[in-house]
């Protein structure tokens, strides 16, 4: 049971004049926190600053990319940052002509798979006249520490510049980096062409036309790697490697409404819930309806089906079923498929369902794996010029990857979630202490508090979740006295 959570009197504030929003990590997430944020609050309301490094306000991770081989993998009329609005990013991306230079992001059946730098642009549009009118304020720097009074008042010191008083903090950070299998680390630390991390800019560019690569991983960034790796004209072959060997799917061109209902009456564990998608599956078919339709519908659904789930069973979901759910909810664009379908059928690319047994460095730079076959086969030893990881995010690692999470985390203010996607959050998205109290001015936004919400990958849900958050923090701010004119506020830098 989770005790209520800790208060604030309005009376004994120290700051005196509009409260301070401290939103870290200025990726997607934090953007339409403090995009949202900023709407439902009169100007001069609040004061919202956003920590992030990067020059722009919602690129983040996924979206400050300059490879053209990274693509959105939701058609463009499905992605918006404004709720209800569906259409508002593929209408930006006609109205500034910002596929001009982008002849192939309109596929034949006329849907939009932008560019993801086209994506990141359109988000800091969104943030740019709020930025100008002094309503969000973007500190391009990043945290290196949050500490907590014992009047409830938050100080946010960062890399550069002063440290921020702060009233209530957000995080919004990232996942962390990709955890390397220790096997590689171990034997390929230093090599030329090991990449244990494939997001970075720039990761890919040590690898030579000819080379023989092994993709460790077989999901979306794989698939990222494999295009970009193409487009850069590599053409020597690539063997892509994972325990189940899942490659992740396209998307149906046909247009169809999602189908079956997982939510009522809702699944009590993963093995009915496995059930119950593998009927709908089957009754889509027969319908004339592709298994696309019913994962859509169980995606819409995503929150409530996990809510319902008791914490063991969320376990067993993430150990057992994520693998199959990644493939077929997170799915690549088109073109992104052609490149794969093409090695493929040329015989330059291979997906292998397999464990890595062994690792070793041969002459000249070359790389020795031992691959054992998923179902019991013997390991076979293959060279290659090449590793690059693409395992995705290293979950396991959330509060040691950023030095102010780990001291917040060592203080006992927050801790890993139940299910090891994220940080432990109750249902308004507050940060749970080590006590099992709900901080009341420490909120969590974004895939962070997956959780506790579930289905907070896909971008349509993080922008229900960052507008959930920020009503309620407005309404929090709202409860306090409003600034009286003529008032000097204490400073709210150190």
């Amino acid at each position: 049971m989770i005790a209520a959570p800790e208060t604030i009197d309005a009376r004994t504030r120290p700051t005196q004049g509009r409260p301070v929003v401290a939103v870290v990590g200025g990726g997607y997430a934090g953007a339409a926190l403090a995009y949202h944020l900023a709407r439902r609050l009169a100007s001069g309301r609040a004061r919202i600053v956003v920590f992030e490094p990067r020059a722009l306000l919602g690129a983040g991770l996924a979206y400050d990319t300059d490879e053209p081989a990274h693509r959105i993998n939701v058609p463009a009329a499905r992605m918006t940052f404004v709720p209800g609005d569906d259409e508002h990013f593929q209408r930006w991306l006609f109205e500034t002509g910002a596929l001009a230079g982008d002849p192939e992001a309109t596929t034949a059946e006329g849907h939009v798979f932008a560019r993801r730098s086209a994506f990141g642009r359109y988000v800091a549009a969104q943030l740019a006249p709020l930025v100008a009118a002094g309503r969000v304020e973007h500190r391009r720097s990043r945290v290196r520490a949050v500490t907590r009074a014992q009047d409830g008042i938050w100080r946010v010191a960062a890399e550069e510049g002063p440290a921020l008083v702060a009233d209530l903090v957000v995080v919004a950070t990232s996942h962390p980096s990709p955890q390397a299998p220790a096997i590689l680390d171990r034997a390929l630390a230093g090599h030329p062409r090991y990449v244990a991390d494939a997001t970075g800019r720039g990761a890919l560019s040590a690898i030579r036309r000819e080379d023989r690569v092994l993709v460790v991983g077989t999901g979306l960034t794989a698939a990222d790697v494999i295009a970009t790796l193409d487009a850069g004209g590599h053409r020597g072959p690539i063997t892509a490697v994972s325990r189940r060997g899942l490659r992740s799917r396209g998307h149906n061109p046909a247009l169809q409404e999602p189908f079956g209902d997982f939510a009522v009456p809702p699944s009590r564990s993963a093995r009915v819930l496995l059930r119950r998608v593998r009927h709908a599956v089957s009754d889509a078919a027969a319908a004339g309806v592709t298994w696309h339709a019913v994962f859509d519908r169980l995606r819409a659904q995503g929150g409530d089906v996990w809510r319902a789930l008791p914490v063991a069973e969320r376990r067993r979901l993430v150990r057992f079923l994520r693998p199959y759910w990644d493939v077929h909810r997170f799915r690549i664009a088109p073109q992104v498929e052609a490149v794969l379908d093409r090695r493929l059928a040329a015989g330059t690319l291979a997906f292998q369902a397999a464990a890595i047994a062994g690792v070793r460095r041969a002459d000249a730079d070359g790389i020795v794996v031992r691959l054992r076959p998923r179902h019991g086969k013997e390991p076979v030893e293959s060279r290659y010029d090449a590793v690059i990881v693409t395992t995705g995010p290293g979950h396991g690692a959330v509060l040691s990857s950023q030095p102010f999470l780990a001291d917040l985390a060592a203080g006992g203010v927050l801790q890993a979630d139940a299910v090891g996607l994220g940080i432990a959050v109750d249902e308004e998205s507050r940060a749970i202490g080590t006590d099992g109290r709900a901080a009341a001015t420490l909120f969590v936004a974004g895939p962070l508090a997956r959780g506790t919400f579930g289905e907070l990958m896909g971008l349509p849900q993080v922008t229900e979740q960052a507008d959930f958050v920020a009503e309620r923090i407005a309404r929090h701010i709202l409860a306090l006295p409003a600034p009286r004119p003529g008032r000097q506020p204490l400073p709210t830098c150190l």
